[in-house]
């Protein structure tokens, strides 16, 4: 099978499927619906436009919008018209804005679905040419710029089909990295070819070749891992792609469109078990999965009203997910599996079926991939025909991760003698206390994945006597007893602490007053939690903690 740009691949179901539907959009009850042909033509005129602003070949078209049709149908123009792309996370502020504006040499700006417009408009050089999505309700009004209905009246569809050189710049994705500052990752047309002649030598994601796929696109598309398994996946083997219209609508958007494969980080799935328990407390659901005849109608029901009832493969990436959560809904008949990857790697580095009984491994290498522990350091590092070209700009940051061909991934593991890698946590997390004692925090945390009562938990430390953990309370949580949650937490709390040696235990736990979130600094746009930010957030407390006799504290 010869290899084929994303591009090729686009023109293809523009011919062979024209009229079949695309793009779903839902606005209230009613979804409007782009074919292949409606996007392709929007997608031409745009690229006629881009083409029209005068630019340099191959420059870099900004996108920043929550995801929509109009996302993916500029995504596409980007291509079409020669340039590459460069999304932004819709939540940036003016500052945020302005810097990755200027260190991805951005020369146009799709601006779309962002509540924050106002803000991140100071950051925006008054001089680069914008261009506004429709307006969704709820949403920033943007005036500034081109309108996009106007904009794409003005131009002839571009015509032929231009294909961009596998070697040439596909796209800069911009991490969201817990420190300093962001890094651009340089993804080539070869990357993405080379995930597909994976997914047709591995089909973990069980995409029909033949075009029967629905996706649902709810994660952000400028995030790599939402764009390659659901805008160039379907965009490769065909299919539709439904979007969510608000966070209040997303459940029934989900279960309006009944996707094919689902995709979601473990925090969704945290969520949705929460969802069904809040609904049917543990002991009855228990007590209906023993009934022969009520097993079969519950579980489905659960799996109609998540909007998985046709989903051929649920899988949970971007973090890890708890053994305890996947067991849950396996009794469920869900079976989730897991990917294990990064922006640097196309979101591919390895791969664990929701059949396999491996408890705590992130699977084996997906096809293509070569992987090796290093020895000094414990870190997993990879190859692979889809890791990125380097960091746009950063020679000295690309030679920190790319040495002697292998990708150093920041992440320590191991592999079992059947070939499943198992991670113990990042290279940067380790700490060291006021003892001498390096404490290893992420195996300590997932001890805590089980209790449903918790909704994050990050465990901190350095420079105290002991490791201590910040817990945020879950739904589940917040309804029960101040006693209720102690009992339920020092239970976890001496769990996690089986086996450790005393100054390896974790001393305390604190409730915090307000949730991590992006919002307040304490999560990245992907929801990983900023270890070293929480540190010095409480910095300035935790002694105090650790010496107060009781094991749970509530903040303030």
């Amino acid at each position: 099978m010869g290899q084929k740009t994303i591009l090729q691949s686009f023109y293809e179901k523009e011919q062979i499927m024209p009229n079949k539907s695309f793009l779903r959009q839902p606005f209230g009850d009613r979804w409007e619906t782009y074919t292949w042909q409606q996007a392709a033509q929007m997608a031409r005129k745009l690229a006629t436009g881009l083409q029209s602003l005068g630019l340099p070949a191959k420059s870099h078209i900004g996108l920043v919008s929550k995801n929509c049709r109009e996302w993916i149908i500029a995504d596409l123009a980007i291509m079409i018209a020669g340039y590459v792309s460069v999304p932004f996370y819709p939540t940036l502020t003016g500052e945020q804005i302005k810097e990755v504006i200027h260190l991805g040499d951005v020369k146009a700006l799709f601006v779309g679905k962002t509540e924050v417009w106002e803000d991140m408009k100071k950051g925006v050089p008054a001089d680069l040419p914008i261009i506004a999505f429709p307006h969704y309700e709820g949403n920033s009004k943007v005036t500034e710029g081109e309108q996009w209905d106007t904009f794409l009246d003005r131009f002839e569809p571009l015509q032929g089909n231009p294909l961009p050189d596998m070697e040439d710049l596909w796209t800069i994705v911009f991490t969201s990295g817990t420190t300093g500052t962001p890094k651009g990752v340089m993804l080539n047309h070869q990357a993405l070819a080379s995930l597909d002649a994976m997914v047709h030598q591995q089909n973990y994601v069980k995409v029909s070749f033949d075009g029967d796929n629905r996706f649902f696109s709810f994660l952000p598309l400028n995030h790599i891992a939402e764009r390659a398994l659901i805008e160039f996946l379907c965009i490769a083997h065909g299919g539709e792609i439904s979007f969510v219209e608000t966070i209040d609508t997303f459940a029934k958007n989900l279960r309006e469109t009944q996707p094919t494969m689902f995709f979601a980080v473990p925090r969704i799935w945290t969520k949705f078990q929460l969802g069904v328990l809040g609904k049917m407390s543990q002991k009855k659901l228990n007590l209906f999965l023993k009934i022969p005849i009520l097993s079969g109608l519950v579980k489905n029901k659960i799996k109609k009203g998540l909007g998985l009832s046709n989903a051929r493969a649920c899988v949970s990436g971007a973090a890890p997910i708890a053994q305890s959560l996947k067991d849950w809904y396996k009794r469920l008949g869900i079976s989730i599996s897991e990917g294990y990857g990064m922006t640097e790697n196309c979101a591919v580095c390895s791969f664990l079926s929701g059949d396999e009984d491996q408890p705590g491994s992130v699977g084996k290498p997906a096809a293509g991939v070569d992987l090796k522990i290093d020895e000094d350091t414990g870190e997993v590092c990879m190859k692979a025909d889809f890791v990125m070209q380097g960091y746009y700009n950063a020679p000295e940051k690309t030679a920190e991760v790319l040495r002697d061909g292998w990708l150093h991934t920041g992440d320590q593991g191991w592999v079992n003698e059947d070939g499943y890698l198992y991670l113990t946590g990042r290279v940067k997390d380790t700490f060291k206390t006021s003892k001498g004692i390096y404490i290893v925090p992420a195996p300590m945390e997932w001890v805590f994945d089980a209790n449903t009562d918790i909704e994050q938990i990050c465990i901190v430390g350095l420079g105290m006597p002991q490791p201590m953990g910040i817990v945020t309370l879950s739904e589940l949580g917040e309804m029960k007893s101040k006693e209720e949650v102690k009992e339920s937490l020092i239970a976890s709390l001496e769990k996690a602490n089986e086996g450790s040696k005393n100054d390896k235990k974790i001393s305390t736990l604190i409730i915090a007053k307000e949730a991590f979130s992006v919002e307040n600094g304490l999560l990245t746009p992907t929801l990983k939690v900023k270890r070293n930010i929480l540190n010095k957030h409480y910095n300035e407390q935790l002694l105090a903690w650790h010496q107060q006799p009781d094991q749970v504290i509530w903040e303030g």
